[in-house]
């Protein structure tokens, strides 16, 4: 028998979080996101309240956890493109159709109720947090920013009534295609710093970095990122929480900022050391196993994740994307240890992203779909 309880009580909040880690246990693939982090979400004073309004479903069959799915919906995006969509994410079950049915029919439920006519995702709070369902690279191991799933997900979701509304892509990048193409890159760029003057930026540390460009890197991803899919607009509490999670793991050996005159940003691309490695086989929490793992990647990273990348619109056509690219070149080459750059979610139809890839030798391995259906 299988029953769904609109998540309320501290049990059934812990019955929620553990659900994937019970259902992806002992998987190489999967990596729990932190623990503590997820956690926060159902404290009064969590940094969407405000901007959002959601709830969680878990499902139980005969009475054990069999799935769980969040409903959200973003007053600000949906103000923004004038919608009445609820998103749906942290959406996981056991490869039982009935289950996810019963877990969308009450999650349908809930989003008519509040006036919503269409359902779509997995799309989370906002685009800093993990979206999209995986339906290519079943056999890659996540990064610490991604969403992993079995493929029996698409299965489920395509027999709901669910299509595809947007993909995207994630692709390995092993430096450049050539030699020859990095002594080009490295012309390009110069031209183009003397053309519109610009310079890169420098940092002694992660601390320094956020001190310096913080603000002009949030009011540059404001630009950058406003017409694009499944973005919200950026709020104060979203920049909180930015520099909270991204303090520790800011290195400027693994940072591209590029500046005008007035050493106002124009162009940025964060890289962080990949956590994969110290996640991998457990459950997100802070053990004493874990946190030295983490202190590993940090201390000598063998594969990076390439974060947030951001242009200025009005320098989009100047060819600054070269200097970007040459800069991660660089990171690689000049770092032995590591392997490659994950590009993580770039959307299929963000050309200009796409393109920035093209001078790399690139490896494209994943694929993320979100999926959208009329109420």
């Amino acid at each position: 028998m299988i029953s769904v309880k609109e998540v309320k009580s501290s049990k059934q909040q812990r019955q929620f979080l553990d659900f994937p880690l019970d259902l992806y246990k002992g998987s190489p693939y999967y990596i729990p996101p932190l623990y503590a982090d997820e956690k926060k979400m159902f404290g009064k004073d969590f940094v969407y309240n405000g901007s959002c309004e959601w709830t969680c479903f878990l499902a139980l069959k005969d009475a054990v956890p069999a799935g769980r799915i969040q409903c959200i919906i973003q007053k600000d995006a949906n103000a923004k493109n004038a919608q009445k969509r609820c998103r749906f994410c942290r959406f996981d079950t056991v490869d039982d159709p009935e289950v996810s049915k019963a877990l969308f029919q009450a999650a349908e439920a809930w989003a008519r109720e509040k006036g919503m006519d269409t359902m779509v995702g997995p799309l989370n709070f906002s685009d800093l947090e993990r979206e999209g369902m995986l339906v290519d690279g079943f056999d890659q191991v996540a990064t610490f920013e991604a969403n992993y799933n079995f493929p029996y997900y698409m299965q489920h979701m395509e027999a709901l009534g669910y299509r595809k509304e947007m993909d995207w892509t994630g692709s390995k990048l092993f430096g450049p295609e050539s030699d020859e193409v990095m002594e080009e890159l490295e012309q390009l760029t110069a031209f183009i710093f003397k053309r519109y003057k610009l310079h890169f930026g420098e940092a002694k540390n992660g601390r320094d970095f956020l001190n310096k460009y913080a603000t002009g890197v949030f009011d540059l991803v404001d630009k950058s990122y406003e017409g694009l899919y499944g973005t919200v607009p950026f709020t104060e509490g979203m920049r909180k929480l930015m520099m909270d999670n991204y303090a520790i793991a800011i290195n400027p050996k693994y940072v591209a900022i590029i500046l005008d005159q007035q050493e106002k940003p124009v162009c940025f691309g964060l890289a962080f050391p990949s956590f994969s490695r110290a996640l991998v086989g457990t459950r997100g929490k802070f053990t004493p196993k874990v946190l030295w793992g983490l202190l590993r990647c940090l201390r000598n990273p063998d594969i990076l994740d390439l974060a947030l990348v951001g242009v200025d619109p009005e320098y989009t056509n100047r060819g600054i994307s070269a200097a970007l690219s040459l800069a991660i070149m660089r990171m690689l080459k000049e770092n032995k240890q590591l392997r490659w750059a994950d590009t993580n979610l770039n959307l299929e139809d963000n050309y200009a992203i796409q393109n920035q890839w093209k001078r790399f030798r690139r490896e494209e391995h994943k694929r993320f779909r979100s999926y959208v259906k009329a109420l």
